[in-house]
């Protein structure tokens, strides 16, 4: 995925109000950013870090950039929580996710009962509906998810569960977006539910990619698949 305008250089102040960050731009003028990301962001928040932001393409929005990225240990760790679907779908259409490759038909947000899978892809063979999820938890060398309590992803976990259930392929998708880490997990000690029932899913048949991502002011793109402990 490519970022398809320049991004703004400055750093961080603080973040609050979850989705509200302070940026000391180069220039030396303080700007809001909106902040994407609804979870804590453990271990990819520092005071005076670098960021990008991005400039917000609708001139009527109250906050006229996005944040996008944060450095930590000299690695840019990519925050906003809106890419890894993007990601994740492209890389689906092109074939550079080989567990998930040669699939005629690639759609975004699909109705299945009550909810919204995030992709469904299908060939002749098989239907396939893939849940992605965003990751920037570190602790040690370990990627965790999620780094909040989440009950909608849990609830994720028992739709993939229900489909399988019902003859489906279904994947979970974890965007890893920083290089500094060389392992997945479940953050047990955050949500102990949904650990257990991720646990319960790879049980039932429903597969776990955990994908880390190479951020950079310009791309981010696909790495390598990451080894993963439940």
């Amino acid at each position: 995925m490519k970022f398809d305008t320049p991004l703004i250089h400055g750093r961080l102040i603080k973040r609050y109000k979850r989705f509200l960050s302070d940026i000391l731009l180069d220039n030396g003028e303080i700007v809001v950013a909106h902040c994407t990301n609804s979870g804590s962001m453990k271990t990819c928040l520092e005071e005076n870090a670098e960021v990008y932001l991005s400039p917000a393409k609708d001139p009527k929005r109250k906050t006229r950039y996005t944040w996008e990225m944060i450095k930590i240990n000299n690695q840019w760790v990519g925050i906003n929580t809106l890419h890894p679907n993007q990601i994740a779908f492209e890389a689906i259409k092109n074939n550079e996710i080989p567990e998930l490759s040669n699939y005629d038909h690639v759609q975004r947000e699909v109705k299945v009962g009550n909810s919204r899978i995030d992709i469904m892809a299908q060939s002749k063979d098989e239907t396939c509906f893939i849940e992605v999820k965003n990751v920037t938890m570190k602790v040690d060398n370990n990627a965790l998810f999620p780094d909040a309590v989440t009950t909608r992803g849990k609830k994720h976990l028992n739709e993939l569960i229900q489909l399988k259930k019902e003859g489906l392929r279904t994947v979970m998708l974890y965007i890893i977006q920083r290089m500094d880490v060389e392992s997945f997990g479940p953050a047990e000690a955050i949500d102990p539910e949904y650990a257990q029932t991720l646990r319960l899913a790879y049980e039932k048949g429903v597969e776990i990619i955990p994908l880390q991502v190479r951020v950079s002011p310009t791309e981010i793109r696909i790495e390598k698949k990451l080894p993963f402990h439940l």
